[in-house]
């Protein structure tokens, strides 16, 4: 399903909701200018943005800890979101949240803020709803530096990776680091399955901290699956049980096919995928 014309997309930017052409960023903000943004991206189900708190939390954090202007509160930009989705007519969506550093020079300095909607069924990989998901490795090396631990709007490096994948008919690149190491993919956490143990590239190497990431090795504890941190070479790609891919958006992704190679196995994705939704189901 594609997204309706920008000419009747509407917004809700900085407390009204706008559409078309009036939804506009002043290219005097730093996040228009120089992506000093940083926004969170959820899933709407049933008119209820799940884990809404949790990615509060790391969208006021991240403001924090980077020195961006106070944003508009959760409670706030909450209000704005169920207002943008009774506009829209939605209640099953993928919502947006982004906010900026503002414009230099006032005191004090506001963030510019906004969020969009759209159709879930507009976002979801090709193989995320046939439950045949394929991943490339990026053509070149990648290092997150010292924000990629931050979900900021200076996406250049994530966005050229998914064009990558787009060209080639995948759903997702996964980004490896100089030294051989499979980090993350551009717009998802890496799961690897090894000897029924679970593993995940560590939050040391700079990747980030996703929502749907934590929940995985949280439900694996409780679920009695062995989980942990480990760094996962290229190699590991071929040598792995199984692939999972994991965002708020896809949830949790079995991987068929990496490259041309099949993964030959996918039970226990396919345990937590079913474990997620049920939770979906519960309402969180």
């Amino acid at each position: 399903m594609s997204r309706p014309p920008e000419s009747r997309r509407a917004l809700w930017l900085n407390g009204r909701i706008v559409q078309g052409a009036d939804a506009a960023l002043s290219l005097f903000d730093r996040g228009a200018r120089d992506g000093e943004g940083l926004f969170e991206t959820l899933r709407v189900y049933r008119g209820e943005p799940l884990d809404w708190d949790r990615h509060m939390e790391r969208l006021v954090l991240s403001a924090a800890e980077l020195g961006f202007p106070v944003p508009p509160s959760p409670g706030a930009l909450r209000d704005a979101l169920g207002e943008l989705l009774r506009v829209q007519g939605l209640v099953e969506a993928v919502a947006r949240v982004t906010v900026t550093r503002g414009m230099p020079g006032g005191r004090p300095v506001r963030t510019g803020a906004w969020i969009e909607v759209e159709t879930s069924a507009s976002r979801l990989w090709r193989g995320a709803r046939t439950g045949e998901c394929r991943v490339i490795l990026s053509k070149r090396p990648f290092h997150p530096g010292a924000i990629g631990r931050y979900k900021t709007t200076s996406r250049l490096a994530y966005s050229l990776a998914r064009e990558e994948a787009r060209a080639a008919g995948a759903d997702e690149t996964l980004l490896w680091s100089e030294d051989g190491e499979v980090l993350e993919g551009a717009t998802s956490n890496l799961f690897v399955v090894v000897e029924g143990e679970v593993r995940t590239p560590p939050l040391a190497r700079g990747i980030l901290p996703g929502i749907v990431r934590a929940w995985v090795l949280a439900a694996c504890a409780r679920l009695g699956i062995a989980a942990r941190e480990a760094v996962v070479p290229r190699r590991a790609l071929r040598e792995s049980d199984e692939i999972f891919l994991t965002n708020s958006v896809q949830e949790v992704a079995p991987v068929s096919a990496v490259e041309d190679h099949p993964v030959p196995g996918r039970a226990i994705g396919l345990a937590l995928e079913e474990a997620y939704r049920e939770r979906v189901a519960r309402g969180g």
